[in-house]
């Protein structure tokens, strides 16, 4: 009589699969609009950390003091290869076992900036996202590992202290970070994993000049690239983000490369049996510290959760996974078209494309910008695009002004320099430390080294000099890889050093 029943019901939930619409089949009560969203980053926004460079002990000292409220339980689960605590955090007690791990890659910290933001947000009370607290907690068991790669965080840089990229180490684990996930994956044994990264700035959404802000990938488990139940559950979470993500960023979201990489953490994961998805934060022009794009995180994480707690990410089509595209690389920082660099002799009037590096000086960094390429560019795209036509390169000029230090010119003042056709200042003194060195003005700054302006645009060049037409009247000015419109008074911020 009872298998009578059960069959019964699963023709019963058959028909009504076929019958009903989707979205009925799961319906979420705990879902938030993207205006709630807003409501609670902004409420449980992590004011200790407010830039990329981020150190380890700052989020050591976090830990501390979430782990004395007595809400998230704070575990030290190992140490770094230099000897810096590696955390987990934990948070529910459901049968839904979720891991989410960030900066496996020192150098790309926004999705842990979003991890304690969504900390803040499950250690809340009384407010009107309880009932939301109060179904993590009961549907769901979190396992969060916030920052994996302490020692690459310390220098800002990809690696571990051994050279060793973590997120290539999922097969041999021959790292203790590595072998530190992959023991705590055994041990955990989740449904759900988030492999939270941060990618270049330079990809775009194929065919248009769309920084790609937000990058989703369900990972392959197989060389074929096989979609199981496993992997097709990654997908509609994805899905599910995506169509949080299109009311925020229209049109800036692509998919990572989904190339099988037995290597790869999110690609053992998906073996393992964990419905893995990985996010990387891309490129947003105007949020040099990915502040919005952390916002991102934190918005669809939740989301995520949230739909994997209810169970409401059923309820997406899988096929909706691949409608989005993949990534292309066409950006640059600056794209300057159809110029005059070529000489009097042998003219040449073509593309330029502009890309600026970072280096890093403890919490803060400078650029320096270079030619990147030459040519045709009309496939490519720039952050910033300048309509060269009628201009040509015009060389910068030293100001005879020699000043104490950077600090004695405001913003105006260096504008006022570039419209006269001066780029560099010669300072008495920087002071003792290299931070002493950085500032953000639109000016390049020397001390004994002498300054050599960009006299001919050639590839992996210096990208110092100014536009202007045939008469010599200037219009644009190209500092350190940054394009001021000198008809403009430009507010953007500059991250130069004294040379």
């Amino acid at each position: 009589m009872k298998l009578t029943v059960l069959l019964f019901s699963i023709i019963s939930f058959s028909m009504c699969n076929s019958s009903k619409d989707s979205t009925q089949e799961f319906s979420s009560a705990h879902s938030l609009d993207t205006t709630q969203l807003n409501e609670a980053f902004e409420q449980y926004k992590e004011k200790e950390l407010y830039h990329r460079r981020f150190k380890h002990q700052t989020i050591e000292a976090l830990l501390k003091t979430h782990a004395q409220k007595n809400v998230l339980t704070v575990t030290q689960i190992g140490n770094s290869v230099q000897g810096r605590s590696i955390n987990e955090v934990t948070f529910g007690t459901g049968d839904k076992k979720v891991m989410l791990w960030s900066q496996m890659h020192g150098d790309e910290p926004t999705a842990t900036m979003a991890l304690f933001d969504l900390f803040n947000f499950l250690e809340g009370e009384n407010d009107e996202f309880q009932a939301v607290r109060d179904l993590l907690k009961e549907k769901l068991e979190l396992h969060f590992i916030p920052m994996l790669n302490p020692d690459g965080a310390e220098i800002y840089n990809r690696r571990n202290a051994q050279s060793i990229d973590l997120n290539r180490d999922g097969r041999k684990r021959q790292t203790i970070e590595g072998k530190l996930l992959r023991d705590r994956a055994e041990a955990v044994k989740p449904q759900y994993g988030f492999n939270l990264h941060d990618q270049n700035i330079y990809y775009n959404v194929p065919e248009t000049k769309n920084p790609v802000t937000i990058s989703l990938l369900a990972p392959a488990f197989n060389e074929e690239r096989d979609v199981n139940d496993v992997r097709g559950g990654a997908m509609k979470i994805i899905v599910g983000m995506n169509r949080i993500l299109q009311q925020y960023v229209p049109d800036a979201v692509a998919k990572y490369d989904d190339t099988f990489s037995p290597r790869g953490f999110g690609d053992n994961f998906q073996m393992l049996g964990a419905s893995t998805v990985l996010i990387e934060s891309g490129g947003l022009k105007g949020d040099p510290e990915k502040q919005e794009i952390r916002r991102l995180n934190f918005a669809i994480i939740l989301n995520a959760l949230i739909e994997i707690a209810e169970g409401s990410y059923q309820k997406y089509d899988a096929e909706d996974y691949n409608a989005i595209p993949f990534n292309a690389s066409q950006l640059h920082d600056v794209v300057i078209r159809n110029v005059e660099i070529g000489s009097d002799s042998i003219p040449l009037r073509t593309d330029v494309g502009i890309r600026r590096s970072e280096f890093t000086i403890n919490t803060d960094y400078f650029v320096r910008g270079r030619i990147e390429d030459l040519g045709d560019m009309e496939d490519n795209y720039g952050y910033d695009e300048v309509d060269g036509t009628g201009l040509k390169l015009i060389v910068a000029k030293v100001s005879p002004q020699i000043v104490d230090s950077a600090q004695n010119l405001t913003i105006d003042q260096s504008l006022d320099l570039l419209r006269k056709g001066f780029m560099a200042v010669k300072v008495k003194q920087v002071g003792p430390s290299k931070e002493n060195k950085l500032h953000q003005l639109p000016l390049l700054f020397f001390t004994q080294n002498q300054f050599f302006p960009t006299t001919e645009i050639t590839l992996g060049g210096t990208a110092n000099f100014f536009l202007g037409d045939e008469s010599g009247q200037l219009k644009y000015a190209i500092v350190n890889g940054y394009v001021i419109d000198l008809s403009k008074k430009d507010k953007a911020i500059w991250k130069n050093v004294v040379f």
